[in-house]
């Protein structure tokens, strides 16, 4: 999070959140919905304008986290701006050698894979400490580290040059940690190739779930809008 913002909050901590005003696509890209465009239907039935202004985004990225409840959010200063989501908080871009990023640029550490019934491939990642992990940290997951539980050789494992990645012996496990965060989201569809190769190779090993119980089982917000409006006005 940009240290400006974090200024603003300390700033200006009673500042109301904003719900309906920001959408995710399946393919990362992000939609300002204005009044009509929100009285015209939930995201993504109703989209609104694309984002294009490639500095606004990149700010986007860089403060964009989840909440406890699971709601993701854009910290635009003092405010939280909570994001409606199309699929998935995360979009990932998959590399030529099965290495992950973000949407936003972030990098991470499969470690599921899951497949709904519509044919669709998402992965959950370890994207390193909440908060305080940028993509160049020290601290951050390397290709060749396992995660917690996981077995050499596992679906978690990079690749290069279509053989398996073997862990090294100096190789260290990531230790369980609360303050890690682990991100959800779909594979975008100009990367499903390489997805499918990661899956044929065996670095990867699907498993079936309905999108409808991805939220639950994953915990992210789909609309955080719609959740907001069903627990009513708060009471002080």
């Amino acid at each position: 999070m940009d240290d400006i913002v974090k200024q603003a909050m300390a700033k200006w901590p009673s500042v109301p959140a904003c719900y309906g005003w920001l959408g995710l696509d399946a393919r990362g890209r992000w939609y300002l919905r204005d009044e009509a465009a929100q009285a015209a239907g939930p995201f993504p039935q109703s989209r609104g304008a694309l984002l294009t202004h490639e500095k606004l985004i990149e700010f986007i990225h860089r403060n964009y986290e989840p909440d406890e409840a699971g709601q993701w959010f854009f910290q635009n200063g003092p405010q939280r701006v909570f994001v409606e989501l199309e699929c998935a908080p995360l979009v990932w871009r998959v590399a030529e050698d099965f290495s992950v990023v973000a949407h936003t640029g972030r990098a991470a550490v499969v470690r599921e894979c899951v497949l709904d019934e519509s044919g669709r491939l998402y992965l959950a990642c370890d994207m390193g400490a909440c908060r305080a992990l940028g993509v160049e940290s020290e601290k951050a997951p390397r290709r060749g580290q396992f995660l917690p539980d996981s077995p050499p050789h596992s679906g978690t494992m990079g690749q290069e040059a279509g053989k398996k990645w073997a862990a090294a012996a100096h190789s260290q496990p990531t230790m369980p940690n609360p303050d890690r965060l682990l991100g959800f989201g779909i594979v975008h569809s100009l990367d499903i190739v390489q997805a499918a190769q990661a899956v044929e190779l065996g670095l990867w090993t699907p498993q079936a779930l309905r999108q409808a119980e991805l939220p639950a089982r994953y915990g992210y917000v789909l609309s955080p809008l719609a959740r907001h409006l069903q627990a009513g006005p708060q009471r002080g």
